[in-house]
């Protein structure tokens, strides 16, 4: 994690408008756990995971989105353990994540 800030930190100082994803919570089996980060930058570049696979990716949309309007975002991803590895929850159960602006 204190890499993830430390490369939000270094954005920041260097002009960058900044996201930081957070999950906040998990039920059932989910890639990383709770407290784990995600930085995003503004051309998209990001440091650290929060899921992984389609998830990530929908994190990192939403991070552009968060630096675009500054509205905060609580986001929740589930899935049967059917379609568990198509999106990235490989053993299926959900996580939410918050994600935030940084503001230098």
């Amino acid at each position: 994690m204190d890499d993830v800030l430390a490369a939000a930190r270094d954005w920041l100082e260097r002009g960058h408008r900044v996201a930081i994803g957070t999950v906040v919570k998990t039920w059932g089996s989910s890639p990383r756990p709770a407290g784990s980060q995600i930085a995003v930058r503004d051309d998209g570049a990001f440091a650290g995971s929060v899921s992984g696979g389609c998830v990530e990716g929908a994190v990192i949309e939403e991070a552009k989105a968060v630096m675009r309007d500054g509205r905060l975002r609580k986001l929740e991803f589930g899935v049967s353990d059917e379609q568990a590895w198509s999106v990235g929850l490989a053993c299926g159960g959900r996580i939410e994540v918050f994600v935030e602006p940084v503001m230098a």
